[in-house]
């Protein structure tokens, strides 16, 4: 009984792993370093720059929002994951790799771009297909815990690998490397240095964790019955009435927490003056306090329910906001940004066990794949909201509010969902 269990728990913390691995990305190439280096560097200007990463970042959403739930429901018909975990790693690993040979300068603006839109979609597509495989690793009454426990390795795992970014390559200037700062190169290497972290840190996942069974289906049928599982689902769709106001819900606050991250930033340096330096250790400290809000809430998840996780989140992220809304001074700022950040880890971690327990048995790929849909199809309308009422106001304390609005909405509409078991749909058979 030992070497069984022993291999179990093996499997489920290299699952958790991947989320360790795959922060990597978000945080050095799509949030702090790279980011900052294409708008300043590679673009005509900052404007320019931040203009064209927006349409970049955007066009991949609408890539991912479609193709989430079609590939999805093909995977599901192919019945393995790790395929499909695999090709998208190598795809987000590759394209950060090529990533060093963005130069300074315009000539390098058209690969810069290409690269990341497909760095994106890769990890984006990569994490549906990991988080689908929760619901068959562990038992409804753990998912709540490991779904916790990975998102704070993700939290950690990005935290650490942009530690060393800095230590090792900014701030010395990789003068231990002999790397040449007037090229750039000392920040280039922290793209290698996410490709590099990528892939090593998720090879235990397809070495430890148990897949399901392939169906030995040929891609092509695979393809043809994917498409027909969508249209048998869409045919009972009155079972889905469940999810698909969760999936409504989670809209609204996943748009809160969107446009608290992208324009958290912002917010801090024109209402509070902070400096570049100041903003990215406070980004460094609410990266800590998510982690341990999602490892902290793990529990909870499993033992009261992941509706009852997700409300007392949005409660826990709505107080703090109205304080970030009305405080007047930095230390007040930083103290309620970091308590808000405790609770942005739990609402995300109870959000995937959620869809977990709701998902259709043999549909969790389609079910994650609508999971990705509805983080993505309107995530540009926090960001437009809080841009429309600073501009019409005068005031970012008043843009910010949308947020607030966004949340209530969320909360409300919580409230409407049951917590009840996964819906039995009818399935285009796996088998020939």
């Amino acid at each position: 009984m030992t070497k069984p269990t022993t291999a179990k728990s093996k499997g489920l913390f290299s699952w958790a792993l991947y989320d360790w691995a795959n922060s990597s990305y978000f945080v050095i190439i799509q949030t702090f370093i790279f980011a900052a280096y294409f708008t300043k560097a590679i673009a005509e200007s900052v404007e320019v720059g931040t203009s064209q990463w927006g349409y970049m970042i955007g066009t991949a959403g609408i890539v991912i929002a479609i193709g989430a739930p079609i590939l999805g429901a093909i995977a599901d018909q192919a019945g393995r994951r790790k395929p499909w975990i695999a090709a998208f790693t190598i795809l987000c690993v590759i394209a950060c790799f090529m990533l060093w040979f963005a130069e300074p300068g315009t000539d390098s603006l058209w690969m810069a771009l290409i690269m990341v839109f497909l760095a994106t979609v890769g990890a984006e597509f990569a994490f549906i297909f990991y988080s689908a495989m929760l619901p068959d690793l562990v038992p409804a009454d753990k998912i709540g815990r490991w779904s916790g426990w990975g998102w704070g390795l993700g939290y950690a795992g990005g935290l650490a690998c942009l530690l060393v970014a800095l230590f090792a390559f900014i701030q010395t200037d990789g003068l231990w490397l002999g790397l040449d700062a007037s090229t750039a190169e000392p920040v280039r290497a922290t793209f290698i240095l996410t490709a590099i972290w990528y892939a090593l840190f998720s090879l235990p996942l397809f070495f430890n964790t148990e897949d399901t069974p392939s169906t030995n289906k040929p891609i092509e049928k695979a393809v043809k019955d994917g498409f027909a599982q969508i249209r048998a689902s869409l045919r009972e769709a009155k079972k889905l009435k469940n999810i698909v106001r969760f999936l409504v819900a989670r809209l609204f606050y996943n748009d809160a927490i969107v446009t608290i991250f992208a324009l958290g930033g912002v917010y801090a340096a024109g209402t509070f003056d902070m400096d570049e330096e100041q903003i990215l250790m406070f980004g460094l400290g609410l990266n800590v306090t998510a982690g341990l809000g999602a490892f902290g809430f793990a529990w909870l998840d499993d033992k009261s329910g992941s509706k009852f996780t997700i409300i007392v989140s949005i409660l826990g992220l709505i107080i703090p906001l109205i304080a970030l809304i009305v405080v007047q001074s930095v230390m007040w700022f930083i103290i309620w940004g970091l308590l808000l950040g405790i609770f942005v880890g739990p609402i995300q971690s109870a959000s995937r066990s959620f869809m977990g327990r709701l998902s259709p048995p043999g549909l969790e790929n389609q079910m994650f794949g609508l999971l990705a849909l509805s983080g993505k199809v309107t995530s540009f309308v926090g960001p437009m909201l809080v841009g429309f009422l600073t501009l019409q106001f005068g005031s970012q304390r008043l843009g910010m509010t949308s947020i607030l609005i966004l949340l209530l909405i969320g909360l409300v509409l919580m409230f409407s969902v049951n917590e009840e078991e996964a819906p039995t749909l009818e399935t285009v058979p796996v088998k020939e």
